[in-house]
């Protein structure tokens, strides 16, 4: 068992390996944990880990940098908004984020983009410092039984459901040509694209191996798939394009 301690970010989405995050950093808690990042060689990784909050919410209320007209001068702690046990707030396994860019804009703010590696799972949460770290363990990927021809199936069907959710008229947003043959990697792929809620999504990040995870993929598909079908008319969605979390 490989484990690890790093700085913890808590969002309200669910990051899949392979994925590439963007984070607008406001909050002083998150601040103070850029700032601790930036202090790592560039040629060595930039880490922390990501975990989907359970029940909470990313900022604290009237934290310094939000938008509101009127900002309460209390000093927020690390894991205000997550409870006097922070752990039990957070789903247990996550993933670990690589900071590739890291730049402080002229009001202190952070902009940073990430790109997502290894998956984890959280075993303590410490809310003694400036912000929050965790003791993490490595979760190694096992690709479990007839991965490939289930990736094969997953990919069919994927095909499908971008199209429904595109219009008949419209082309698919992914092409064949642009999507990949590794059956770990169709999976995440697959599970950050769809348009699904946090806990269906933390379901598939969590699935105990890649066969596991395509085989809950394809009968999540199949059935959007009928739903669509079946809608009189859909909102726009761009499903390779990840949203930028206002930390």
């Amino acid at each position: 068992m490989t484990t690890a301690r790093l700085p913890l970010f808590p969002l309200n989405a669910v990051l899949f390996p392979g994925l590439v995050l963007p984070l607008n950093v406001f909050e002083e808690r998150y601040r103070a944990m850029m700032r601790e990042l930036l202090k790592t060689d560039e040629d060595e990784p930039r880490r922390f880990a990501v975990v989907a909050i359970r029940d909470g919410r990313e900022t604290a209320p009237t934290a310094a940098g939000m938008p509101d007209t009127v900002r309460v001068p209390v000093e927020r702690g690390p894991a205000d908004g997550f409870g006097p046990d922070p752990v039990q707030t957070f789903h247990r396994v996550g993933c670990i984020a690589d900071a590739a860019k890291i730049r402080e804009r002229s009001d202190g703010s952070f902009e940073v983009l990430a790109t997502a590696t290894t998956r984890v799972r959280l075993l303590s949460v410490d809310a003694s410092g400036p912000y929050l770290t965790a003791e993490l363990e490595e979760l190694e990927e096992d690709p479990g039984e007839d991965a490939g021809a289930l990736a094969e199936g997953v990919l069919r069907a994927f095909r499908s459901y971008q199209k429904r959710l595109a219009g008949a008229s419209e082309r698919s947003l992914t092409t064949g040509a642009d999507l990949p043959d590794d059956p770990s990697v169709v999976s995440y792929l697959v599970a950050a694209a769809a348009v699904l809620d946090v806990p269906a999504k933390q379901r598939l990040l969590q699935a105990p191996d890649t066969a596991t995870r395509l085989r809950e993929e394809l009968t999540l598909l199949r059935s959007e798939t009928a739903v669509i079908r079946h809608l009189p008319s859909l909102p726009a969605v761009e499903l390779t394009r990840a949203p930028t979390h206002p930390n």
